[in-house]
């Protein structure tokens, strides 16, 4: 499958788009997780929560989700194929594995923010806030990976691309 130059360039910037937006809003998220741990303000604290439920349910996934649609129909249409190239296999791999993880999450984010909602955060959350920093901190380094992958393009062939660029060679 080929896309036409311009509607693959559409893709490219809806891709690039959302892809970075995930990463501004993990940082986003990583800076409200911190606030939320160290903060002694129990309103600083509730709106640092909220805040990050809502950024997760209406940026953080919807963001990731469609790098995860967008990512594998850009590549099949166009010369870099899904699995003809490991940085792309690599790429599909880290947005897959961070999509996972990140819908994990979501249960205890929600959960925290409704603690705080009723001022009632106590030790017993301590670890799920500390693992809200940590998660957010290892989500910024993968994409950072991906986005780092795209721009360099390095590792080459995969033995199926190998195998597709013989054949291409063979046809033409």
């Amino acid at each position: 499958m080929t896309l036409t130059l311009g509607f693959r360039k559409l893709l490219q910037t809806v891709h690039i788009t959302f892809a970075v937006g995930w990463l501004g809003a993990v940082a986003g998220f990583l800076s409200l997780a911190i606030a939320g741990l160290t903060s002694q303000d129990a309103q600083m604290v509730n709106a640092a929560y909220r805040a990050m439920e809502w950024i997760t349910r209406f940026v953080i996934v919807p963001s990731s989700i469609l790098t995860l649609l967008i990512g594998p129909l850009l590549a099949l249409g166009t010369p870099w194929g899904l699995f003809q190239y490991y940085w792309v296999l690599a790429k599909l791999i880290i947005n897959i594995v961070s999509t996972f993880i990140l819908l994990e999450h979501t249960q205890p984010i929600s959960h925290l923010s409704h603690v705080a909602a009723v001022g009632a955060l106590s030790s017993a959350e301590r670890s799920q806030q500390l693992e809200m920093m940590d998660a957010s901190g290892a989500a910024i380094l993968a994409l950072l990976a991906a986005i780092t992958l795209a721009v360099y393009k390095p590792l080459g062939l995969t033995p199926y691309g190998r195998r597709k660029q013989r054949e291409s060679h063979q046809v033409s």
